[in-house]
């Protein structure tokens, strides 16, 4: 038997709305199954389940979800449309309009920073980063 993990997010009613505006930002997403108390969804081929729970309990950062990009455009495309309506963070954080985190991280940057020779330096030029920029980090580690 396989057991499948994966997130289910608390919403106040929002369950449906949420996993739709998600499916929106994604490619390769879709709503699988809903009913009034549950939404499943994918976004990149990772499965989701979005919940009407009630006004009980809030996201936190405690809990985000990384969003590796190859490209500055994609760090744009994320970086703006899950941010829209919520809240700008520092080093590639945010609050979508829901309450839920995200990264918006590069995938060099995991590179960068293993690298003895570049992490501090990829550090130092993180810490004054809201949005991530590639070019930036590429820079800092010359």
């Amino acid at each position: 038997m396989t057991h499948t993990i994966y997130p289910c997010l608390w919403f106040d009613g929002l369950a449906q709305v949420a996993a739709e505006f998600y499916c929106t930002i994604f490619k390769n997403s879709k709503i699988l199954s809903q009913n009034p108390m549950v939404t499943i969804f994918e976004l990149n081929n990772t499965r989701f389940m979005a919940l009407n729970g009630g006004p009980q309990y809030k996201f936190s950062p405690a809990n985000s979800y990384v969003v590796t990009c190859d490209t500055q455009e994609e760090i744009d495309h994320y970086w703006e449309k899950l941010g829209e309506g919520g809240i700008y963070n520092r080093c590639g954080w945010l609050d979508d309009k829901f309450g839920v985190s995200w990264q918006i991280v590069p995938a060099i940057l995991s590179e960068l920073m293993s690298n003895p020779s570049t992490a501090s330096k990829v550090t130092q030029a993180f810490m004054r980063m809201k949005k991530f920029n590639i070019q930036e980090f590429l820079d800092a580690a010359k």
